[in-house]
């Protein structure tokens, strides 16, 4: 294990590049340890209320990074390199043996020829570990070792070779594992077959490449599977990240609140759904303004909102953006900074106008990104923490970055959005979503794609595009956060586009002074047009399975996809006919580019 200085962005030490991700670094391949490998005195702890009350029990650091020149005391993050067993791009001499130069690792053959990482190796299956295929140890099994005693009991270490046949084509049966000592060889080909590492005795260790062996309890009773180094599902990350922001709570809690300090109250739960109980909650209703069925729901304990981790964050955020915009211009000195805009007097489309209740400029906020842990292979594998040394129990230490930025939010007319969704064509559309995710077994951590939120983030993905043309951002340096909920108690519609890569272009003022409604107006018109035609039309528009696993219906590159860094589901749960309209259903704005376009 050596301390590898390098060039690495904050932001990429949570992903792609977080604890347990492989990493290219100088020709050589290496792997992020666990935070329990940290020096911590350069691992400065970051506060952040919000989100620990949501994780529990431990600590945010953030990672002992670089972005500039090295120097001897520069922070920097451990490695450890995986895979170990490499060949030489020279003599073709494959082993995990490696030497020092001048007090450091070497990453160079005896013949002086660059050593390269193995391609493939080894994922369980279930179990989120990962680890080297013992090549010599396969070279020497299959059938060749089953019907010969001089490979099966071969013990000529430093006679491996891996090298491409010319006459075998370009596919896995042109790369050859060979023993020059037995003479026997195979192909990779034989590698990749199902249940191919099992029939050949090779079992998972039950950990990561940077754990002792003691550190293993019990065998990993899942099998091994052979994958490609470079695989995008090696390495699956579970981040969260909250906005630091005076936490608000919610309407239906303060209401709660009220109800429970009516005189009246005790008697109603005394009673428990009683004929007597109903009189009284129709009294408490008159004297605080709420139906008797809100406090018959109080008083059986109704109110309290659901336990999902993002939902309950998006919950306080919900209710701080609300009290933001009621009170107009912020003058607070604050992390969190917004400017409630009216709409009154402002000329466009009304079709637009009356769906949009509320427009804030977010000046600074402040969010805080956390790595929980990660998975390999199965994205229903288990998690491993982030964290895996001795306090990972009581007090373990989370990957978190904070990033300072801008933002826009957009508060939409929950009756007109209410009244859209509805509709009996509308349901059924975003229902083709509710059963694929149903149906997929990694699919239930997404949002439940009810209309209202498909429609939200479509238009979220669609103004993100058009902002990049015109904030001086990219597109990959904004990220969205989707309000658009109708089963809380509070309903949620809305949403939120704020600078993400503070790390790399800070906070410019581009995108907040975009936030002016007399500007923001025409960029969602610029957007919508943007949406109407696609270049992958008709085929686009008339789809209703496309994108990862088939969770997105009218929406692609070509008109809806942003970086799936920006997204919240990773470019899935998207349709343009829930914004635009189709044949068949209503969308959500569809009658606002009639509107536009009408003469005048």
């Amino acid at each position: 294990m050596e301390k590898i200085r390098h060039d690495l962005r904050l932001s990429e030490t949570i992903s792609p590049f977080g604890v347990g991700a492989i990493v290219d670094v100088r020709g050589e391949s290496l792997m992020a340890p666990d935070t329990s490998w940290w020096d911590k005195k350069f691992a400065h702890e970051i506060s952040c209320e919000r989100l620990m009350a949501r994780l529990g029990a431990g600590v945010l650091r953030q990672p002992p990074a670089h972005a500039d020149r090295a120097a001897k005391e520069t922070p920097a993050l451990p490695y450890w390199r995986f895979p170990a067993w490499r060949f030489c791009e020279r003599c073709d001499k494959l082993s995990k043996l490696t030497g020092r130069s001048k007090g450091k690792w070497s990453n160079t053959c005896d013949c002086g020829g660059a050593l390269v990482p193995m391609r493939y190796v080894a994922v369980c299956e279930k179990g989120s570990h990962i680890q080297d295929i013992n090549w010599f140890q396969w070279a020497h099994r299959g059938r060749a070792a089953r019907l010969n005693e001089a490979v099966r009991f071969c013990r000529d270490y430093k006679a491996l070779r891996f090298r491409k046949l010319a006459t075998r084509g370009e596919g896995l049966a042109a790369l050859v594992v060979k023993c020059h000592g037995c003479g026997n060889e195979r192909s990779l080909a034989e590698l990749v077959t199902k249940g191919a590492l099992h029939r050949d005795g090779i079992r998972c260790a039950g950990r990561q490449p940077w754990e002792p062996e003691a550190s293993v309890k019990k065998p990993c009773p899942y099998e091994l599977v052979a994958v490609q180094r470079g695989a995008t599902g090696n390495y699956m990350a579970e981040r969260i990240s909250a906005l630091d922001i005076p936490e608000e709570r919610p309407q239906s809690a303060e209401t709660a609140d009220k109800i429970r300090g009516h005189m009246l109250f005790g008697k109603v739960v005394t009673d428990n759904g009683g004929p007597q109980s109903e009189v009284l909650a129709q009294l408490i209703a008159d004297d605080i303004g709420v139906t008797a069925e809100t406090v018959l729901g109080v008083a059986a304990g109704e109110d309290n909102p659901a336990s999902e981790l993002l939902l309950d964050l998006k919950d306080g955020e919900w209710a701080a953006f609300l009290k933001k915009l009621d009170q107009g211009r912020d003058r607070t000195g604050s992390d969190f900074v917004v400017d409630g805009r009216s709409l009154e007097g402002l000329t466009g489309p009304q079709s637009l106008l009356a769906k949009i209740s509320g427009i804030g400029q977010v000046r600074r906020v402040r969010e805080v990104r956390a790595l929980r842990g990660f998975r390999r292979h199965d994205a229903e594998a288990k998690l491993i923490n982030a964290d895996l040394g001795a306090d990972k129990s009581y007090r373990p230490t989370y990957p978190a970055i904070e990033l300072f930025g801008e933002g826009i939010f957009l508060r939409f007319d929950e009756e007109k959005l209410a009244a859209w969704e509805a509709q009996p064509e509308v349901e059924a559309r975003a229902s083709i979503l509710k059963t694929r995710r149903g149906d997929s077994p990694w699919a239930g951590r997404l949002d439940v794609p009810e209309p209202r939120y498909i429609a939200l983030h479509t238009l979220a993905h669609l103004l993100i595009r058009r902002l990049a043309f015109a904030s001086g951002y990219a597109s990959a340096s904004l990220q969205e956060r989707i309000y658009a909920n109708s089963d809380r108690t509070d309903k949620t519609a809305g949403i939120l586009i704020y600078t993400a890569a503070g790390d790399a272009q800070g906070t410019l003022g581009g995108l907040v002074r975009l936030g002016d409604p007399k500007k923001l107006i025409p960029l969602l018109v610029a957007a919508l047009d943007d949406a109407d035609f696609c270049s992958n039309d008709p085929v686009c528009i008339e789809s209703d399975r496309q994108g990862a696993s088939q969770l997105n219906l009218s929406a692609c590159h070509g008109c809806s996809l942003v970086s799936e860094t920006s997204c919240e589901t990773g470019n899935r749960l998207l349709d343009r006919q829930l914004v635009l309209g189709g044949s068949d259903v209503r969308g959500l704005l569809d009658d606002v580019l009639a509107d536009v376009r009408r003469p005048r």
